[in-house]
């Protein structure tokens, strides 16, 4: 090759490395077999590709610029010639890629890397749910290998640097196309991508900086929290390779049924059974509080474990009674209701004198032969409990 490589590109001696790419993009994208196939093009290709290979090559472009040979006494010829031309600048000057200059590979990956999240469900019980707990668990995750102290040597050992790919964790691989020579890179498997190989793996960890171990853990379950919640611990997870950062630990509630209360968002629901005596002529009943759950000899005096629930004459089975600020707290403050239903029973057996008391009940009322009333099935509307409880003052 004559003609000056400066003069081949369009470019001055004093170029920087990008004007040299930006060059080498547009000659290439002109006089690429693929886009002009006529002969003299081609060669041109071979021409520049040469010119672009030594140019990017910072010590290749310093001997050329001494009058040296950048290729060691390779003679001069087209594209594919001499040192070999990687297939990486072609892509780099089709499509725009990174790296300046002779399609630098991504290096080795490194050894240590964050670890995986874990995820651990528990039950717990709806008045810790309500109120919070703090939890004790016991979790298997991987944690960093005290032997070691991560780095996966044996003790007096050490990792060193991978013969197979000195140290870059890519090796490259050199095949023949129409072009010339295509050198791609791929990962070392000697090294598998480190750039380093452990000659004395630790015996504890096999060289993986880590270790399997069931430990202990407390976590705060904070009030109001519902079955599918999930609380993070930071960086309680699982360790990464090479005696990583931890990943992260979600612990997922799940809440127990409870005998007596359901739970609807942070409304509690009970049904309290009566007499139908005592739903006609009124009582009142003495009903336990969710509190009662986690009530102790050491709990505040103040602490309400009961209330006292009013049926007030001629309640009918299924009136609801709404105790505002009695329900579960929320995560963002404030507290549901407790929404007590009345289910009203009507004796199944009757001795002789209890039936003869209810006929005569029955025809003091005039409901000896009742018609019975017909209405549309189905819950009634808003406005018709408030009728209900309107009438029943």
């Amino acid at each position: 090759m004559s003609q000056d490589l400066y003069d081949l590109l369009g470019v001055s001696r004093d170029a920087d490395a990008d004007a040299i790419k930006k060059a080498y993009r547009k000659a290439a994208r002109q006089h690429h077999p693929d886009v002009n196939p006529d002969p003299a093009s081609k060669e041109k290709f071979g021409e520049v590709s040469r010119a672009y290979e030594v140019l990017s090559d910072p010590q290749k472009r310093a001997a050329y610029d001494r009058g040296g040979d950048p290729f060691g006494g390779a003679g001069a010829g087209g594209f594919g010639q001499g040192a070999g031309f990687s297939f990486t600048d072609i892509m780099d000057a089709f499509f725009g890629g990174g790296g300046q200059g002779g399609g630098q590979g991504r290096g080795p990956r490194p050894r240590v890397r964050r670890g995986q999240d874990a995820l651990i469900r528990i039950e717990i019980e709806l008045a810790e749910a309500a109120f919070g707990v703090t939890h004790e668990l016991k979790v298997d995750t991987a944690v960093t290998c005290t032997t070691c102290g991560g780095d996966g040597a044996a003790a007096g050992s050490h990792p060193i640097p991978c013969e197979t790919c000195g140290g870059h964790g890519e090796v490259a691989h050199v095949q023949r196309s129409f072009l010339g020579e295509v050198r791609t890179l791929r990962p070392c498997a000697a090294c598998r991508g480190f750039g380093s190989v452990i000659p004395d793996p630790c015996r504890e960890c096999s060289g993986d900086g880590r270790v399997r171990s069931r430990r202990a853990l407390s976590v705060k379950i904070p009030a109001g929290v519902d079955t599918g919640t999930r609380v993070q611990l930071s960086e309680e997870g699982e360790v990464g390779p090479g005696g990583g950062p931890a990943g992260d630990l979600y612990v997922e509630i799940h809440v127990a049924p409870h005998d007596v209360f359901t739970r609807q968002g942070n409304d509690l629901h009970c049904t309290v059974t009566v007499p139908m005596t005592a739903a006609a002529l009124g009582t009142t009943l003495t009903i336990p509080t969710l509190e009662a759950d986690v009530a102790s000899e050491d709990s505040d005096p103040a602490l309400e474990t009961s209330f006292e629930l009013e049926v007030r004459p001629g309640t009918q089975s299924g009136m609801e009674q709404v105790l505002r600020g009695r329900g579960v707290p929320g995560l963002r403050g404030g507290r549901g209701d407790l929404v007590v239903t009345v289910a009203v029973e009507t004796p199944g057996r009757l001795d002789a004198r209890q039936e003869e008391l209810l006929r005569e009940l029955a025809a003091l009322r005039g409901e000896e032969a009742p018609d019975g009333q017909v209405h549309p099935g189905g819950p009634k509307s808003v406005f018709g409990r408030l009728r209900d409880a309107f009438n029943a003052h």
